[in-house]
């Protein structure tokens, strides 16, 4: 699931700005870029960690197969090695659910909170 679609999408972004949007602690980033191969940011001169949209992606997966499925590192590296294209899919397909599920609870928040018609707010 894409971060964002707006133009104004940053490069890079650091370990605290992924942290703070993903809510996964800095240690656990840096623990999974030592255990994931597919997690591999950029590091700048000075040694920062600089993550594109593609490792952020990566790490959502992670995230959804050890937090989520509750998988250890090795039964994520294995289900990540043995079919890649189905996890990701599986993954993008629950982000989905998990998006629209939250836009209809707003929904259904907003025509609970709106009075009925022809009575004053």
């Amino acid at each position: 699931m894409a971060l964002n679609t707006n133009k104004n999408l940053k490069k890079y972004y650091s370990i605290g700005e992924v942290s703070d949007m993903l809510n996964i602690p800095e240690s656990t980033l840096r623990y999974w870029e030592k255990e994931f191969k597919e997690i591999s940011p950029k590091k700048s001169k000075g040694g920062k960690r600089q993550y594109t949209t593609a490792d952020i992606e990566q790490i959502k997966l992670v995230n959804h197969l050890v937090k989520e499925k509750s998988l250890t590192i090795k039964g994520a590296k294995s289900r990540m090695k043995e079919n890649p294209g189905r996890t990701t899919d599986t993954h993008e397909i629950v982000s989905r659910l998990k998006s629209v599920r939250d836009e209809l609870m707003a929904i259904c928040k907003e025509l609970d909170s709106t009075p009925p018609s022809g009575q004053p707010l």
